[in-house]
C-alpha cells in the first residue's frame, strides 16, 4: 500500500490540492494557501513523496507519484479536487487526470509540458537524459549542497520582473530537498511522456506560462493548450518559471479567475 504524503492545509470549501515542482515542497505554495483560504477554498499543499516529511516511495516514478496523490484525495475526503501542478507537479497531475480523471474536476498546469526532453532533432532521447541528470547531479557529485545549488540555479530560472522575496523563498525551498530524492526525482523526470493524453483531458484547464520561463517555454505550452480540448493559456510578462512565487498577485488573479467560472457540463464521449 502507498503511503499517504505529508500536507498542509487552511481553509474550507472547495478543494484546491497543489503540487509543487522537483525544487519545491509545500512551502513553494504559501501565497497560494493563504489567497485561496482567505477566499473561501480548501488550500492544500502536498509534500511529493520523499519531500519534507512525506516518505519515499520505491520505486520513484509517475505511477507512483500519481498513486499517491489519488490516496491523498481520498484521505481529504472529497469526490474530487481541483488540481494545480507545477513543473514537474504539472507532469504528476497530467499522470493522475489520465489514470483517474474521475478525482479531477478542473486542472491548472503551470511552466510544465506533457512530456520531458523529446527530440525533434533526431538525436537520441536517452542520451540526452542521460546528459541533463549529469549537468543537473554533477555539482552534488562534487560536494556541493542542495543550498549551493538553490543559489546558483533559483536566480536562473527567474525573469526580470521577479519579486525578490518569492526569490528567496524559492531558494529555501530547494534547499531543503534532500539530495537523495533529488537525484531520483530527476531520473523519474527524464521518462515523462502523456502527450498522447492530452486530447482526453475532459476538464475545463487553465495553463499559466512565464514570458521568460526557459525550462518549460511559452511556445511548448501553448501547443498543450491547443491539444486540451477545453483548454486555454495565459502568460505573465516578465516573468520566468516560478511564477506563482515570481508574481504571487498576478498568478492569483489567473488563478481565482478560472475557479470562479461556473463548471460547464460534461463533453460528449467521442470513443
Amino acid at each position: 500500500m502507498m503511503p499517504v504524503p505529508q500536507f498542509t492545509t487552511l481553509g474550507s470549501g472547495p478543494t484546491v490540492l497543489m503540487l509543487h515542482g522537483i525544487g519545491g515542497g509545500h512551502r513553494a505554495f504559501a501565497p497560494q494557501v493563504e489567497t485561496l483560504a482567505s477566499l473561501g477554498y480548501r488550500a492544500v499543499a502536498w509534500d511529493m513523496p520523499g519531500y519534507g516529511h512525506s516518505l519515499p516511495i520505491e520505486p520513484y516514478t509517475f505511477k507512483g507519484l500519481a498513486q499517491c496523490c489519488v490516496n491523498l484525495i481520498d484521505a481529504l475526503q472529497c469526490e474530487s479536487v481541483i488540481l494545480l501542478g507545477h513543473s514537474m507537479g504539472g507532469m504528476v497531475a497530467q499522470e493522475v487526470v489520465a489514470r483517474r480523471p474521475d478525482k479531477v474536476n478542473k486542472l491548472i498546469l503551470c511552466g510544465t509540458s506533457a512530456a520531458f526532453g523529446k527530440r525533434t532533432d533526431g538525436r537520441d532521447a536517452g542520451a540526452w537524459a542521460q546528459q541533463f541528470i549529469h549537468q543537473r547531479t554533477a555539482p552534488l557529485d562534487a560536494g556541493k549542497t542542495m543550498a549551493d545549488m538553490a543559489a546558483k540555479l533559483v536566480p536562473q530560472m527567474v525573469g526580470p520582473g521577479s519579486l525578490p522575496e518569492g526569490l528567496k523563498l524559492a531558494e529555501f525551498c530547494m534547499a531543503s530537498v534532500p539530495a537523495a530524492t533529488y537525484r531520483r526525482a530527476l531520473e523519474c523526470l527524464v521518462t515523462f511522456d502523456r502527450q498522447a493524453a492530452l486530447a482526453d483531458i475532459r476538464v475545463p484547464t487553465l495553463l499559466i506560462g512565464g514570458e521568460f520561463d526557459r525550462v518549460a517555454a511559452p511556445s511548448v505550452m501553448k501547443q498543450m493548450a491547443a491539444a486540451i480540448p477545453r483548454a486555454r493559456y495565459a502568460e505573465l510578462a516578465g516573468i520566468g518559471h516560478l511564477m506563482n512565487l515570481e508574481a504571487p498577485d498576478e498568478f492569483d488573479a489567473l488563478l481565482l479567475d478560472f475557479l470562479r467560472e461556473p463548471t460547464p457540463g460534461p463533453l460528449p464521449d467521442v470513443h
